[in-house]
C-alpha cells in the first residue's frame, strides 16, 4: 500500500457490504430476487476535520461513530436482505449500540477481570506468591482468558450459516481493498486473486487490544475487586485509542519487512472471521467500493 493512497475502510452486512470513505459511504446489498441494491449517504466532518488529525482522540470518536454507521448499514442491508421493514435510528440506534458496547465489556472485560482476581488469589494463598507476582499471574491469566473468549466466540458462530455467508462478504470487503490499493483491475476474477487478510482490520484491532490489556493491567498491579472491575471499564476508551494508533500506523508502514512480521499474529486471527467469497459476493463489494469513490470524488469537485 502506498502512503499517497486514501485510506478506505468497510464492514459486511447481511449480504453485502458497506464502504467508507471520508466523504461518503455506500452499502450495497444483494436482494432476494438477486439485485444489487445501493444506498449511500455523505459523512460528517469527524473523517476529515480537525479532530481526525489529533492522535488518540480520532481513534475515540472514529470508532464511536463507525459504531452507529455499522449499525444503520446492518439495518438496511436487513430491509434489503430480508424484505422486512426495520427502522432503528437516533435514540433508539444508539440505545441498541450502547447495549451491545455494554454486553462485549461485561463478557470480554468483567468477566476475565473477575476470573483473573480469583487466579491472583490463589496464587497469593496456595501458591505462596508475593502481591506483586501473584498480582502478574493474575493479569496474564486474565489476559489469556479475555483472548480464549474472544477467539472462541468468533470460532463459534462461524458455524451459523449467516454468519458464514457474513464471513465470506467480510473476505469480498478486504480483497477489493487489497485489490485497489494494489492497482489492480476492479473485477470479480481479479480481485478474487487477492489475500483476505487486510492490516487495518477491526478483528486485529480486537487482538491488539488484548495483548495491551495485559500490558496496561499490569502497571495498575494487584487491586481489590471491585477497583480492579471499575480500572477495566475506565480504561477501554485507553486501550481503543492505543490499539487504533497501532494498526493505523501498521497499515501506513506495512512494507517495511519488521512490520510485517509483528503484524503476521493480526493476519492470522483474521482467518475466523473472513471466508472464500465467490465471485457474486465480489461483485457487491465493487459495487459498494466504486459507488462510494463515485461519491467521494464528486464530494471534492
Amino acid at each position: 500500500m502506498t502512503d499517497k493512497l486514501p485510506i478506505y475502510g468497510g464492514q459486511a452486512v447481511l449480504e453485502g457490504v458497506m464502504m467508507r470513505g471520508s466523504q461518503a459511504m455506500a452499502v450495497a446489498v444483494r436482494n432476494p430476487k438477486g439485485e444489487i441494491q445501493v444506498h449511500t449517504q455523505p459523512l460528517g466532518n469527524l473523517y476529515r476535520g480537525r479532530f481526525s488529525k489529533i492522535p488518540f482522540l480520532r481513534g475515540l470518536l472514529g470508532l464511536w461513530d463507525a459504531l452507529g454507521l455499522g449499525m444503520q448499514s446492518l439495518t438496511y442491508s436487513a430491509n434489503v436482505a430480508g424484505g422486512e421493514e426495520i427502522k432503528v435510528e437516533g435514540p433508539a440506534m444508539w440505545g441498541t449500540v450502547a447495549m451491545s458496547l455494554t454486553f462485549g465489556i461485561a463478557l470480554f472485560f468483567l468477566a476475565p477481570a473477575a476470573a483473573g482476581a480469583g487466579v491472583e488469589y490463589l496464587s497469593r494463598t496456595i501458591a505462596g506468591s508475593t502481591g506483586e507476582a501473584a498480582g502478574w499471574v493474575g493479569n496474564l491469566a486474565e489476559g489469556l482468558i479475555r483472548l480464549f473468549l474472544i477467539v472462541g466466540y468468533i470460532w463459534a458462530i462461524g458455524f451459523i450459516p449467516d454468519i458464514k455467508r457474513l464471513y465470506g462478504y467480510h473476505g469480498a470487503e478486504h480483497k477489493t481493498i487489497n485489490a485497489y490499493e494494489a492497482g489492480a483491475p476492479l473485477t470479480p476474477e481479479s480481485v478474487a486473486k487477492f489475500p483476505l487478510e487486510h492490516p487495518r482490520c477491526g478483528t486485529a484491532f480486537l487482538l491488539v487490544v488484548v495483548i495491551l490489556s495485559v500490558l496496561l493491567f499490569s502497571l495498575l498491579g494487584p487491586l481489590p475487586l471491585l477497583q480492579r472491575l471499575a480500572s477495566r471499564v475506565l480504561l477501554v476508551p485507553v486501550l481503543a485509542a492505543v490499539a487504533y494508533e497501532y494498526l493505523r500506523f501498521t497499515a501506513r508502514y506495512i512494507s517495511n519487512p519488521f512490520i510485517r512480521i509483528i503484524v503476521v499474529p493480526n493476519l492470522l486471527m483474521q482467518r475466523l472471521t473472513t471466508r472464500e467469497p465467490d465471485l457474486q459476493m465480489l461483485e457487491v463489494a465493487i459495487k459498494a467500493f466504486e459507488t462510494m469513490r463515485e461519491k467521494e470524488q464528486a464530494a471534492v469537485v
